[in-house]
């Protein structure tokens, strides 16, 4: 007997899993090369059945997602371009409140940034770390550390920082969060600004972050995450991104082969080795772009509204 097409869709397994597997090839079709589709897509599945269970037994994920199907796979397929782990502190999948029901809001956290920062190629090291009132710390750049002066040599360069109760410190001993900042150290061994905050800075951020106050939010269950994740994305703006990176890269092979081959070149120029990047280089879709500044500093879009099924992100 043939199988009409809307007992088809009678019989096809539209859960939240389920839509994942139907849909795991445009998933597999975004991912970077160094993603595994079939990795992801169980990571995905797997993301639903944390947090708090609904009274029917499923957890909330499970029924944000299953409420607004369209906006949870918009979240995925976000996840997917920039080749982060959903359900992760890569990229949190968070339930809601829209109306009276919930839905999923896909959210890049602070180690999402963190690893697109590597991925672009051009740092070696990336130090984010929130500061607690009982701890200590210390950042005079320009100056010399005359407190810890076998330390540093010449002008301090990244923060001293010395946690209270030690690196295991609790919570406790350390005290309420004051500060975060963050820094990356290149390839070539340089460092890059160092990005402090303070807690009006923090406060400014918060404010402007749709939602922030919300049950549901990050910022109420996560926030020494989140003060990592706004120091990370500020960092992002002193490093650079992937394509600006490759194109130097490119640049500079360039010059120094149109050098060792120039008529008037030292003899041995023509073999110095240079590093090619194959392929054309284009924009880094996967890096998402800093906001603009706020009249305080910063900005920060940890709440944008949902996106449409078919609709621009």
């Amino acid at each position: 007997m043939t199988q009409t097409v809307s007992q088809a869709v009678a019989t096809r397994d539209n859960s939240p899993a389920g839509l994942i597997k139907q849909y795991s090839d445009s998933f597999a079709q975004v991912l970077p090369s160094h993603v595994k589709p079939a990795t992801w897509v169980r990571l995905a599945q797997g993301a639903l059945k944390k947090g708090k269970r609904g009274d029917d037994g499923r957890f909330e994920l499970e029924i944000a997602a299953a409420n607004n199907p369209g906006v949870f796979l918009a979240a995925l397929l976000d996840a997917a371009r920039q080749g982060l782990e959903p359900g992760t502190e890569q990229y949190y999948l968070t339930p809601r409140a829209v109306g009276e029901r919930l839905e999923i809001l896909g959210i890049t956290g602070y180690q999402g940034h963190i690893e697109l920062m590597y991925r672009a190629g051009a740092v070696s090291s990336v130090v984010a770390e929130v500061v607690r009132e009982n701890d200590e710390y210390e950042y005079a750049p320009g100056q010399l550390d005359h407190r810890h002066p076998a330390r540093w040599v010449g002008p301090q360069e990244i923060p001293w920082h010395k946690k209270a109760g030690g690196n295991f410190g609790s919570e406790k001993q350390r005290g309420k969060l004051i500060g975060v900042y963050a820094y990356a150290r290149m390839l070539n061994g340089a460092v890059s600004r160092v990005v402090e905050l303070g807690q009006d800075d923090i406060d400014r951020i918060k404010k402007s972050s749709q939602g922030s106050s919300s049950k549901y939010s990050p910022w109420v269950n996560h926030e020494a995450a989140m003060w990592l994740k706004s120091s990370v994305r500020q960092l992002q703006k002193w490093v650079p991104t992937s394509a600006e990176f490759r194109r130097e890269q490119l640049r500079a092979a360039a010059e120094a082969q149109r050098i060792a081959t120039a008529p008037d070149a030292p003899a041995g120029a023509a073999t110095v080795q240079t590093d090619y990047v194959d392929g054309e280089v284009v924009d880094d879709a996967s890096a998402e772009p800093a906001g603009p500044d706020t009249a305080a500093g910063f900005a920060e879009d940890d709440w944008p509204e949902a996106a449409q099924p078919g609709g621009a992100r």
